[in-house]
């Protein structure tokens, strides 16, 4: 597995960005896939996501400074893929940081999951930077 992380500065207060953060936004902001079903459950928030010919599913939970999703099942472009967003309190505002780890579960893992995780950080850099101009 790789792992990646993009942070951002958002002139906006933890709480503000906590109701800013939800499962279905962080699909948007992250403009790959498109919320096709939201199912809220004891064990979390499960989002339906497609496009290009793929659907899967991702789990979502709270946290106490943010949320923490992954793909859920087999069925999707990983064979695993967790991601933790975390809001900080920072002076004028609040830090936001995306940490994620992938893994396509391929052969020559050095080289695909690099892949992966080049992708995945354009996909966390697109939802953060969306998520200041949001603010």
């Amino acid at each position: 597995m790789r792992e990646v992380t993009v942070s951002r500065f958002v002139p906006r207060s933890p709480p503000t960005l906590a109701r800013m953060l939800t499962p279905e936004a962080m699909v948007e902001y992250e403009g790959s896939f498109e919320v096709r079903d939201v199912q809220d459950r004891t064990d979390g928030t499960f989002v339906t996501v497609g496009g290009r010919g793929v659907e899967f599913v991702l789990r979502f939970e709270e946290t106490d400074d943010g949320l923490r999703y992954e793909q859920a099942g087999q069925a999707g472009p990983f064979d695993a893929m967790e991601t933790a967003v975390t809001v900080d309190a920072d002076s004028d505002g609040s830090t936001v940081t995306a940490r994620s780890s992938v893994s396509l579960g391929l052969p020559l893992p050095s080289l695909t999951d690099r892949v992966a995780a080049w992708k995945r950080r354009g996909e966390l850099e697109r939802a953060l930077d969306a998520v200041v101009e949001d603010c």
